[in-house]
């Protein structure tokens, strides 16, 4: 009973911090502070420790005077009757390849079963994909399927829900990062698929439960895929896709980055990236396998390899 109590003390001084600094609502501030906040209680190793620095002790023990610990305990208490686990900064089962990044979420939320260890891989792309980029997403799910990697994706519809669905299909683990609350279901027909991904992987979320989807909150969703994985497949992206903003900070993050033939040569921010240490071209989703295989195998690939680069005509096979 101590160990619970010394871990929700813990968890209600993080969440109490994170409630006093600026809210999700403020773009820039908000990634900033949450992300501050869960570096430094890493660094100390406790979130009390880091309150009671900025919150002098009074005579009934810790400082709460503006009420964010006892609104943390409620919340709290409340989430023990939800179907979501939270895991925090603190947490041993908190996933040690986001350990590693400037941005790492001080909470996740998380529905199903999220290992801290696990081999993973990215698969993402536009949300108005054309039908062969759905098949390439599926072929190169398949693949990291045969090879007991896990697959990340977003839920979004396109590219994503491709990848999801093949997973599932061929007995693998998908790991669905949401830009929403834990609760909410973005886009709405997506609704299965979020329970079968829960069922047969993890929904993860860094947001509060029912926090709805803003145009910053999927940015920063994608700094987290970019940290849970060893590279990040981009199948079919436009030149605004928000795909780009996920691979410029894979490659800020040191893990390998593969572009399809197509979005190297049709987007500029692709042809950007080129040259840069990490970032690899695939004509086939062969190319696709065997560049993951290496990175799998000797991780620092991610941040150090050459391009290997495959120049090809067309975007990787479906076939």
């Amino acid at each position: 009973m101590g160990d619970m109590h010394a871990c929700d003390e813990e968890r209600a001084a993080l969440l109490a911090l994170l409630d006093e600094r600026p809210a999700l609502g403020d773009e820039q501030q908000g990634k900033t502070a949450w992300s501050t906040i869960a570096s430094e209680v890493a660094q100390r190793g406790s979130a009390v420790a880091l309150w009671d620095e900025s919150h002098p002790l009074t005579l009934d023990g810790m400082d709460d005077a503006n009420g964010a610990l006892a609104r943390a305990h409620a919340q709290l208490d409340e989430w023990r009757e939800s179907d979501f686990e939270l895991i925090t900064v603190l947490d041993s089962e908190y996933p040690l390849a986001l350990r590693g990044i400037h941005q790492l979420p001080p909470v996740l939320f998380v529905k199903g079963n999220l290992l801290a260890d696990e081999v993973s891989v990215s698969v993402v792309g536009s949300r108005k994909s054309t039908r062969r980029g759905c098949g390439v997403a599926s072929n190169v799910a398949k693949g990291l399927v045969e090879r007991g990697i896990s697959v990340i994706s977003g839920l979004a519809a396109g590219i994503d829900t491709a990848a999801h669905e093949a997973t599932i299909a061929a007995g693998g683990r998908p790991v669905g990062v949401l830009g929403t609350g834990i609760n909410l279901v973005y886009p709405p027909e997506n609704r299965n698929l979020h329970e079968r991904v829960a069922a047969a992987g993890a929904l993860v979320s860094q947001f509060m439960p029912d926090a709805a989807p803003l145009k910053h909150t999927f940015p920063m969703r994608n700094a987290t895929m970019s940290g849970l994985g060893r590279a990040s497949v981009i199948v079919e992206a436009g030149e605004y896709s928000g795909t780009r903003i996920l691979a410029r900070l894979a490659v800020e993050h040191g893990r390998a980055v593969i572009l399809t033939d197509d979005v190297a040569n049709s987007t500029r921010w692709g042809r950007q990236l080129l040259g840069r240490p990490g970032v690899y071209v695939a004509g086939s989703t062969d190319d696709v396998m065997r560049i993951v295989e290496q990175v799998v195998c000797d991780p620092d690939l991610g941040a150090s390899a050459a391009v290997l680069a495959r120049p090809a005509a067309r975007a990787a096979d479906p076939e």
